[in-house]
């Protein structure tokens, strides 16, 4: 996969975009780059399973601290958070399964 010749994809999140490197929808998983526009907000959301951040640019924040780039931080089943970037972010991104957003949208929808 050569990350840099995928298209950035809008999600359902206002100044939250998505190129997917690994997808099993089967089974949920997927591998991700999520971008984090100044800004951006991402709802509250459940994790059902382990999910895995390292950020790369930039930082991302949520009630537990700040992630910045060349930090890794990651998430117990069951956790729940929101995130914030202030500043902007790209993350690397690994989820066993979909996130659970309050508003019952399970994982990322990105516009084709």
């Amino acid at each position: 996969v050569k990350p840099q010749q995928l298209e950035w994809r809008k999600t359902q999140f206002d100044r939250v975009w998505l190129k997917v490197l690994y997808e099993n929808k089967e089974k949920g998983e997927s591998t991700v780059l999520v971008k984090l526009e100044p800004g951006a907000h991402l709802p509250y959301h459940k994790h059902p399973e382990l999910e895995q951040a390292y950020v790369l640019e930039g930082s991302m924040y949520d009630h537990d601290g700040t992630c910045s780039a060349g930090e890794y931080v990651w998430r117990k089943p069951g956790s729940l958070h929101e995130n914030h970037s202030d500043t902007g972010a790209i993350v690397f991104a690994v989820y066993r399964k979909q996130n659970i957003f309050v508003n019952k949208t399970t994982g990322y929808t990105t516009e084709p």
